[in-house]
């Protein structure tokens, strides 16, 4: 994984801030394989209950992220009750890691 410990802690914190405390999020796509190089950071925040403002926490988070992470591109899914959801996400919730 191409994150450092610290990276995920600087995750987590917002994460819960925004969505809840019994938010999970956890990390999907390239940076999981550490033979590759950069890549954008794919978040998949998990929510047992509906999330009211869906778009704004999400650019709030990514946001947040940028500024304590840096300038990088970073991808924010969520999977809650009445959000949509498409394939992408099955995808990410199958093969990424819990921060």
């Amino acid at each position: 994984m191409q994150l450092t410990t610290e990276q995920a802690l600087t995750i987590r914190r917002p994460t819960a801030e925004i969505f809840g405390p019994d938010a999970r999020v956890g990390l999907f796509g390239s940076r999981l394989d550490d033979a590759a190089r950069g890549g954008n950071i794919g978040l998949l925040v998990e929510c047992d209950q509906p999330v009211a403002d869906l778009a704004h926490k999400r650019v709030q988070l990514v946001a947040r992220l940028q500024l304590r992470l840096g300038d990088q591109p970073i991808d924010v899914l969520v999977r809650a009750p009445g959000a949509p959801q498409g394939p992408v996400h099955a995808a990410a919730a199958r093969s990424g890691v819990r921060l």
